[in-house]
């Protein structure tokens, strides 16, 4: 029996790539660009695995792990020069394709020893190949002004992958542009699917009325209930790499890769298939552990609650003989577009902003409308919301009184002679917030409006008289009823 090696190839600068501006395109060429650069990322650690299996006529049994960026293979020790030049060829496409912002490492290692020692090998290859294409690149491919894509380029990710590979099942690959991934031709072809030997490939669009074509940021936000505004909803899973340095064989690091990859996939093409969802947002991409999706506001905070408690299930199931609470918990970022025609790539690198920010916070959180959220609080935030909303709707309390609050908040938390002296929230003088609200809704004999009222106050700032503090669950509800009666 021959040698075993693991080759290990993952992709560098998907951020910098999928973000780059597309100077004089249009918002929807831009976003549908923006998508297509999505699958084809998505898809390439997914077809270039499986191509090199197929090029050398190796058994599909050899593919370790695929997707998010990254891949893993076994492969036996004669073919190591065929690989690394397979590799190559293609790696130099997809630099040529991507203006040279995407580049493909990969690194090799003997299936000697412990898995613990082989992924620690494999992990310091890459570092040395890392520095070594970084020491012997042209700092002018990765400049602002650097090269782009021909016109023939963009045309293929946004007619191409974006314009019909959702209308198809099957992708396939050639020798003749390794970087490309064909659609419904190649010498070798996969199917788009959840089977064994399938592709998984999230690929779910909003269309419009007609059914015709994916629908744009200002579509997307029309469809809004309240106020009309877009957003993109990103959400990571905790601790991941933690937990799979944890694996102790190469079948526990294989079964959790699937594990993941197939939970994402699975679950978000399901939840956007139904009612509330299928009309209001798209889906970029779903990795090996994270996920991408735009759409209406309101849509995508329903998204986030209940791919959290989907995710919730699915740890308590299947990862429960894994110890320890690292990769069991998912953090979610919700942007805002700050106006119907912002481009896509800005609002996706916001929400790439704040899931790092929720991730330093805590586990287990989600950050949106300016707070950083456990999950346990989004319940009290929007049950609080609701008693806003009875007010406003049920006994015609004036809308205003949400702004009042809000800006109550703003002087609270941002005043400069305050911030030095106390900490973000804090108040000094509490009854300044119960005179504000009796202001705004005077006071009534309907004894239901006297007991919301009072339970405004409570849940806006707490029980405990001696450390009064303005609740971040309460600011996010203020911003999600004001988003709600907004027209």
């Amino acid at each position: 029996m021959s040698i075993q090696i693991f080759l290990q190839g993952k992709m560098q600068g998907i951020r910098e790539f999928v973000c780059e501006p597309a100077p004089g395109l249009e918002p929807r060429l831009g976003e549908r660009l923006f998508q297509g650069r999505c699958w084809w990322v998505s898809l390439l650690c997914e077809v270039l695995p499986r191509a090199l299996l197929a090029e050398f006529h190796l058994s599909k049994m050899l593919l370790g792990s695929s997707g998010g960026g990254q891949f893993l293979l076994v492969l036996p020790k004669e073919l190591e020069l065929e690989a690394s030049g397979f590799l190559s060829a293609a790696g130099a496409d997809i630099e040529r394709l991507s203006g040279g912002r995407l580049r493909l490492t990969w690194a090799v290692t003997d299936n000697l020893g412990d898995w613990s020692v082989v992924r620690r090998r494999l992990k310091e290859a890459l570092a040395a190949r890392r520095g070594a294409l970084a020491a012997g690149a042209d700092s002018s491919w990765f400049a602002p002004g650097g090269p782009n894509p021909a016109e023939e380029d963009r045309s293929y990710f946004c007619d191409t992958l974006a314009g019909s590979l959702v209308e198809h099942k099957n992708v396939g690959w050639s020798p003749e542009s390794p970087a490309r991934v064909l659609v419904d031709e190649g010498r070798h072809t996969w199917t788009l699917g959840s089977e064994e030997d399938q592709i998984l490939l999230t690929r779910h669009m909003a269309l419009t009325e007609d059914g015709r074509q994916a629908l744009d940021g200002r579509g997307l936000a029309a469809r809004a209930e309240g106020h009309k505004v877009w957003g993109v909803l990103r959400g990571d899973v905790d601790n991941a790499g933690v937990r799979f340095r944890r694996t102790q064989s190469i079948e526990e690091h294989v079964q959790l890769s699937v594990l993941y990859k197939q939970f994402f996939a699975g679950e978000m093409e399901v939840l956007c298939s139904m009612p509330e969802f299928w009309r209001k947002v798209t889906l970029l991409w779903s990795g090996g552990n994270d996920f991408a999706a735009y759409g209406a506001w309101d849509a995508l905070i329903q998204l986030a609650r209940e791919l959290q408690r989907l995710f919730r299930r699915f740890s308590d199931g299947n990862l429960k003989d894994f110890p320890g609470g690292e990769g069991k918990t998912i953090s979610m970022a919700l942007a805002l577009a700050p106006s119907p025609e912002a481009p896509l790539a800005s609002v996706y690198e916001q929400a790439g902003g704040m899931l790092e920010e929720a991730k330093c916070a805590s586990r287990d959180c989600f950050a949106l409308l300016g707070r950083v959220l456990e999950w346990r609080q989004l319940n009290g935030a929007d049950d609080l919301k609701h008693t806003m909303l009875r007010i406003v709707q049920e006994f015609g309390g004036s809308t205003q009184f949400l702004g009042e609050l809000a800006a109550f908040y703003r002087e609270e938390i941002f005043s400069p002679l305050s911030a030095s002296r106390r900490r973000e929230g804090e108040l000094e003088k509490p009854w300044r917030l119960h005179r504000r609200v009796l202001r705004v809704l005077p006071a009534a004999r309907d004894r239901d409006l006297e007991r919301l009222r009072g339970s405004l106050i409570m849940e806006l700032m707490g029980k405990n008289a001696q450390q009064i503090k303005l609740r971040p669950a309460g600011r996010v509800a203020l911003e999600w009823a004001r988003l709600s009666t907004e027209a």
